[in-house]
């Protein structure tokens, strides 16, 4: 199934969504018998493809490690007061072995979820680790030659350049040949079961990073374009997701990523640095275009305990219409505040807001009924007036498809009313897609005025 250009991510916690189905039905649910209710929860009018995090195999010694380690304990218990044993699985990116969890439904009940994601147009991501694995992989014993060392010979915990070590993983050898030939396997095979692929820290494997961290020569070849060459020569179509800080995205992108995480754009939204967005978005379009954009993920708190419920929707719009792909996190749409840890099962009741889970569905589908996202994009500048200078509160930018179909969107990211002139002429009638279909006169400038965290998507009529 091809991919569009600028595609749409719903992101699911397998284990805490599976549980959940589970206990409402009275019995087990794994992915080779999710309800059709299910299924249509989380492919929701606008959604291209359904990442399901956390299907692989965890590690029992991972687990154990977890359960010892005072801070993780502190972290789950402050998430999921009434911790049980059961509800602590161990990390997801603790992987004992690229085969899904039994527990989750194994091969099969991935290969029927993918057949059911496919049946509603809906494709499917999963996770690879490409730094380290679990210490019962199979790999410790059979090939020691792909992990780095110390001095006594004992393996390396796994770890980025900035913060101590991973205690529940070890640490793979980025620059070993070998290693290199069997992650090019393994990425395939995960390849086989889906189709797209979210690598997990990718920035820690480059050459850049891996010989800091380590204190090691690079070798000649960075180690994405030889993981992704060969990948591409067995499955040209996956589309591969770099997690991807330190401002890397765009090595990333040259070395073979379809899209790249845009941390920077998350922070900037989340301060209300509107000028720093602003800014953000002048960069070249083709490179926003390898972006994904996001406001939750298994890793980030839940956008509503970070901003007011005014100002994540305006961030909601911001993201939802810009060029790149998209990221929703199940349980944003509804309002959860507790991002639980991805060691755990179980979440917390919460009170959901069906309100809110309305306004984010009907969001996504206008974008996608509309083509919302389609042709040339360009960021607006406001103009203001000597005595109101409130237009700098204003983010807008336009889409201009091949056919003429024009969008222009504007949001006030701000608490404060704001007023502005945007360039734009409309010869003809148009209309705002977010205030209910209201018809506006043609005009050759375009005056907004917005309350605070306000928001108009126009299309000409």
């Amino acid at each position: 199934m091809s991919w569009p250009e600028e595609p749409v991510i719903y992101e699911v916690n397998t284990a805490v969504w599976l549980g959940e189905l589970s206990r409402e039905a009275g019995r087990l649910i794994t992915l080779a018998d999710v309800p059709a209710p299910a299924w249509h929860a989380v492919t929701p009018a606008g959604v291209d493809a359904v990442w399901l995090m956390g299907v692989w195999e965890r590690s029992l010694p991972g687990l154990a490690i977890a359960n010892a380690h005072a801070g993780l304990r502190a972290s789950f218990h402050e998430a999921l007061p009434d911790l049980q044993a059961e509800d602590v699985l161990g990390s997801p990116y603790c992987v004992r072995r690229y085969v899904v969890a039994e527990e989750f439904g194994g091969d099969e009940g991935l290969a029927r979820a993918r057949a059911e994601l496919a049946a509603r147009g809906v494709r499917l991501v999963l996770d690879y680790v490409p730094n380290h694995v679990a210490p019962d992989h199979p790999w410790v014993t059979e090939h020691p030659e792909f992990f780095l060392r110390k001095e006594n010979g004992e393996i390396e915990l796994g770890r980025d350049p900035y913060f101590p070590p991973w205690p529940d993983v070890v640490q793979l050898d980025a620059f070993s040949p070998a290693l290199r030939a069997a992650a090019t396997m393994t990425l395939a095979s995960v390849a086989a079961r889906c189709d797209g692929i979210r690598c997990d820290m990718a920035m820690l494997v480059t050459n850049e990073v891996f010989s800091r961290t380590w204190g090691l020569p690079a070798p000649e070849r960075d180690f994405w374009p030889e993981i992704i060459g060969g990948l591409r020569a067995l499955h040209p179509e996956t589309v591969l997701i770099a997690e991807a800080y330190w401002d890397m995205e765009w090595a990333l992108q040259q070395q073979g990523f379809n899209f790249c995480y845009d941390k920077r754009l998350y922070d900037r939204l989340v301060s209300g640095d509107v000028e720093g967005v602003r800014e953000h978005l002048r960069a070249d379009p083709g490179y926003q275009a390898r972006l994904l954009r996001f406001l939750e993920n298994q890793d980030e708190p839940r956008i509503l305990s970070e901003l007011d419920a005014g100002a994540a929707r305006a961030a909601a719009v911001v993201i939802a219409t810009l060029p790149g792909a998209t990221l929703w996190h199940e349980g944003q749409f509804e309002g959860r505040r507790v991002r639980p840890p991805v060691f755990l099962a179980r979440r917390p009741v919460e009170s959901l807001d069906h309100d809110l889970a309305a306004w984010y569905r009907r969001l996504l589908a206008v974008v996608a009924d509309h083509g919302v996202r389609r042709g040339d994009w360009s960021l607006l500048e406001a103009e203001g007036w000597p005595d109101n200078q409130s237009c700098q509160r204003l983010l807008a930018w336009e889409w201009e498809a091949a056919d003429g179909a024009r969008h222009v969107v504007v949001v006030n990211f701000s608490d404060q009313p704001a007023q502005g002139v945007l360039p734009v002429g409309w010869p003809e009638k148009f209309t705002d897609l977010l205030d209910g279909g209201a018809v506006h006169e043609p005009v050759s400038q375009l005056y907004v005025e917005l309350g605070p965290w306000g928001c108009h998507l126009f299309v000409t009529a």
